[in-house]
């Protein structure tokens, strides 16, 4: 069994599994990130993206995008070689998302749908997502390098009670660079404990990192299956959000850009 750190601090208890993705190459999990995404996403919204007033009638909710064509020469435990470049070449011109980020969002949508069918995950949520935590790794300046790897490292504001939740150091600074206190790390922000605890390697270069967009798009996509279950219904949509961060805000925004993205995926298959 699991114990889960809950939004407000307690703990719930939940199976334990372990999920193999592309011919058991890589292992799922994320118990804690929404302990760790939670706690930290609502000060980064004020800090680096001031809020935005909501309007009315926006979608709370979005459709699933449909799986992008497989590559040819595709890489079984790679998910940064799974995806069609001619689909990425032209989807990234349309969305404005940089490849190297659309390439793991769709290959982690790929490898979960495979082996986690009941989900149907898409990749716009996975890239919507990406948008709200770090610009697709690009926030503070930062770009996602050919191997997957923000550059310069993202990290989340300093959990020291403040505006945030008090989480004392658990990693020594081994994520995160501090061996006093925590923050979140990386393009889709985890805690340390999560990147410790849960993260795989997903693109087969025999790291699991934090830093990774390859490695955090998928173990987000764990996660957000393990907590919304069936992710092609609104409930589990809205459920699975909630639970990488509640605030009604959040879920917003999330779901603008997954339907944003979606229209343009229709729109360019349809091209």
């Amino acid at each position: 069994m699991w114990n889960l750190p809950c939004p407000h601090g307690r703990t719930k208890t939940v199976p334990s599994r372990r999920i193999a993705i592309i011919a058991a190459a890589i292992i799922g999990g994320l118990a804690v990130l929404v302990a760790g995404v939670w706690v930290l996403l609502a000060p980064i919204e004020r800090l680096s993206h001031p809020s935005e007033p909501v309007e009315a009638n926006v979608p709370t909710w979005s459709q699933q995008a449909a799986l992008p064509p497989l590559w040819d020469d595709r890489t079984p435990g790679n998910i940064g070689l799974l995806t069609d470049p001619v689909w990425l070449d032209s989807l990234s011109a349309e969305t404005g998302i940089p490849e190297r980020a659309l390439t793991a969002y769709a290959g982690s949508a790929i490898a979960k749908n495979e082996f986690t069918s009941g989900c149907g995950i898409g990749w716009n949520t996975l890239a919507a997502i990406g948008y709200v935590e770090s610009r697709h790794g690009t926030h503070g300046g930062s770009i996602i390098d050919e191997d997957g790897v923000t550059t310069p490292p993202i990290y989340g504001v300093i959990l020291d009670g403040g505006d945030t939740a008090n989480i004392p150091d658990t990693d020594g600074g081994a994520f995160d660079g501090l061996d006093d206190i925590d923050r979140a790390v990386g393009p889709m922000q985890f805690i340390p404990q999560a990147a410790a605890n849960w993260l795989g390697d997903a693109n087969a270069d025999g790291v699991a990192d934090a830093q990774n967009i390859d490695d955090a798009a998928l173990a987000a996509a764990h996660y957000l299956c393990r907590a919304g279950g069936d992710l092609r219904t609104e409930e589990g949509w809205k459920r699975a959000i909630a639970a990488y961060n509640s605030a009604p805000s959040y879920l917003i925004k999330v779901a603008a850009k997954a339907n944003e993205y979606l229209d343009a995926a229709r729109a360019n298959d349809e091209g």
